[in-house]
């Protein structure tokens, strides 16, 4: 049995058995203890959001705006999963998949909601003065299990600021290469030096340009898919009914032969959407830590609004373009004889999709796209790792020496294979997720109080809520 199919098997049985139950079941028990949050919240939050953007409202020195925050979550969470990672679910499982990406993505909204107030109560200043904060602070403050933040922040940190740097650097590299012509090894120079200047700077210039560069990307994406669901208006009907279908009898289409069942819908499509949205992993709290709230249930109002983005926005917008433009059929995946065979093509199937609507500018459009969203999602992964780096040591030089990590993780992600990276970044990713499930249900009796508190204030005087962040003296 060689290294890879040992990689495999551990991802197989951790998400088939272990974690396709626990993220529902987290999800799906904070969405009621906090009474569904999804349905009441996200608006008023967008709305506050809208106000201090047109304001401009100014970060305070070592922390970030909402905004800021939300837009290095964003930054992070819409990458490869959002377009590599969606046509590898539709593959895998079906267009059945796309559907359970979306309870992902609703459920997800309450644990996010949980994390990102978890990570405002409990988070800390660093040596510089900077606000800090994330999984590892909120289980040791909260949970006082010191030993358990540990084991979260040295997976956090092989799993987001090596592993994950990697599988985004790699979908960069390949990408350029596929569309442009463009040298590998010129790419991953090129890209080293990017975000060597961007980590140089800090968290400012990571903010900055998140804030910069979220929105533009973002919105270039969705026009592009909005302007495909109208030149195929008349195959959205069928579309939503292969979905649906494909959701829950998977093995009706094409009268079985496709050999999907609903194990496979499932799994691929919540493995994914967690790839997209991130919500229980326990990366995107590190962002939400450092925003200047009044109240952290604000922040987790505004974490919300990124799963929501990333879910029900970009991987639908995805998942409608591939479907809609006859990337993905049931005559091409009947034509995969093996799982490889499946995987190979979901590397390339958002490619076809925009080539067959606009050609090669399409194809260079999305090669484009998933660079940029690749470069936000290295810098965000690295400012989470970075934050259990200090979590762990708190010496300066080792901290500034982890920048030297994340570009060699780049220049490996050149080199290794798309198949065993993203293999590996499953098996990380889902290993990081389980000690912050665990803190997230000890902790759920705090977020509701948290949740509480907020409307008990608001309702004497909203323009006064306040909370006593107590574990912000420097540790």
């Amino acid at each position: 049995m060689s290294f890879n199919d040992v990689i495999v098997m551990l991802r197989d049985f951790l998400w088939d058995y272990v974690l396709l139950f626990a993220f529902l079941g987290i999800g799906l028990f904070l969405t009621i203890r906090l009474r569904f949050p999804q349905f009441s919240r996200v608006l008023p939050a967008l709305k506050e959001m809208i106000s201090d953007i047109v304001n401009k409202v100014p970060a305070e020195p070592g922390a970030m705006t909402p905004f800021q925050s939300l837009a290095t979550a964003v930054a992070a969470q819409v990458g490869t999963g959002n377009i590599v990672g969606v046509a590898t679910a539709l593959a895998s499982g079906g267009p059945g998949a796309a559907f359970w990406m979306l309870i992902s993505g609703f459920l997800g909204m309450a644990t996010i909601f949980t994390e990102a107030a978890m990570a405002q109560v409990y988070r800390e200043r660093d040596e510089n003065g900077e606000l800090v904060g994330g999984p590892a602070y909120y289980i040791k403050n909260g949970l006082k299990q010191k030993w358990l933040a540990y084991i979260f922040a040295i997976i956090c940190v092989v799993a987001l600021g090596v592993v994950g740097i990697m599988v985004q650097a790699n979908s960069i590299v390949m990408s350029m290469e596929s569309a442009f012509g463009f040298n590998p090894m010129i790419v991953a120079g090129v890209l080293m030096l990017v975000v060597g200047w961007i980590l140089i700077g800090g968290m400012d210039r990571i903010a900055k340009f998140s804030e910069t560069v979220v929105p533009i990307m973002a919105s270039a994406y969705i026009l592009a898919s909005i302007i495909i669901l109208i030149l195929n208006l008349d195959m959205l009907i069928p579309t939503l009914r292969l979905i649906l279908v494909g959701a829950f009898t998977p093995k009706a289409m094409a009268g079985g032969a496709l050999g999907i069942g609903i194990k496979e819908a499932v799994r691929f499509g919540l493995s994914r959407g967690l790839f997209s949205n991130e919500a229980g992993m326990g990366s995107t709290p590190h962002s939400h830590a450092v925003a200047r709230t009044k109240h952290p249930a604000e922040q987790g109002f505004v974490a919300m609004i990124g799963v929501f983005i990333c879910t029900f926005v970009i991987c639908v917008a995805t998942v409608m373009i591939n479907l809609l433009t006859g990337a993905m059929s049931e005559e091409i995946m009947l034509g995969w004889e093996t799982a490889e065979a499946m995987e190979s093509y979901a590397q390339i199937m958002t490619q076809t999709a925009f080539n067959n609507q606009f050609g090669v500018v399409g194809e260079a459009f999305l090669s484009i796209s998933l660079s940029a969203f690749a470069l936000t999602t290295i810098v965000g992964w690295y400012f989470f790792a970075e934050a259990n780096v200090k979590f762990m040591i708190k010496n300066p030089v080792v901290v500034h020496a982890f920048k030297l990590v994340a570009l060699i993780a780049i220049a490996l992600g050149y080199y290794a294979g798309a198949g065993i990276i993203w293999d590996l970044a499953d098996l990380a990713m889902g290993m990081m997720a389980l000690p912050n499930i665990i803190a997230l249900i000890f902790l759920s009796r705090k977020a509701v109080e948290v949740l509480n508190d907020y409307d008990a204030q608001t309702k004497l005087d909203a323009e006064h809520v306040h909370w006593d962040y107590k574990y912000e003296d420097i540790q």
